[in-house]
């Protein structure tokens, strides 16, 4: 599939099919986060994986809807922020290259056929707790992963004009 293809299919899946994803799609999809660009080339994350199967209602403490625990697989990625490069000002890019994985992981599942949907809106403290994370290890986002049962609807997107700007503000 070619690029501008890919990201046009793209979408966020909120019903997922009962479908095993299989090993070789979900090492695709984490191949992809792990090739993903980094600030210094740090890589400052991890990816964890959890199988859905019998951790519903647990794994639903750490966002609610019922559709996130449908897929197979929810990963969760994780930014270790003294893994991370900062800039002069004191930002730690952590985020970003939290996020650049992010995108691509989601951008090789759907082109493996597979949905998924950037959740931001989790409960931080249940996460910890559920995954055992370690003080100084940061969750920043979650991800199902599996076969859509919905389809595309149509995309809402601001013009260019609109987010776009030369030279100055």
């Amino acid at each position: 599939m070619e690029y501008s293809e890919l990201i046009g299919k793209r979408y966020s899946v909120r019903s997922y099919r009962s479908l095993e994803v299989s090993d070789e799609q979900l090492q695709h999809v984490l191949d992809a986060a792990r090739l993903a660009p980094s600030a210094a080339n740090r890589q400052p994350f991890q990816l964890i994986v959890i199988r859905t199967a019998g951790r519903e209602e647990e794994l639903r403490r750490i966002y609610r809807p019922e559709w996130f625990t449908q897929a197979p697989i929810v990963i969760c990625a994780v930014g270790v922020p003294a893994w991370g490069w900062t800039r002069r000002d004191g930002k730690c890019y952590i985020d970003v290259d939290v996020a650049i994985a992010m995108d691509h992981l989601i951008l090789a599942a759907a082109d493996q056929g597979l949905g998924t949907c950037w959740i931001g809106a989790f409960d931080p403290d249940a996460a910890r707790e559920i995954l055992g994370l370690p003080e100084d290890v940061e969750p920043i986002a979650f991800t199902p992963l599996g076969y859509p049962a919905d389809q595309l609807g149509p995309k809402q997107r601001k013009p260019l004009t609109d987010l776009v700007r030369y030279e100055r503000w």
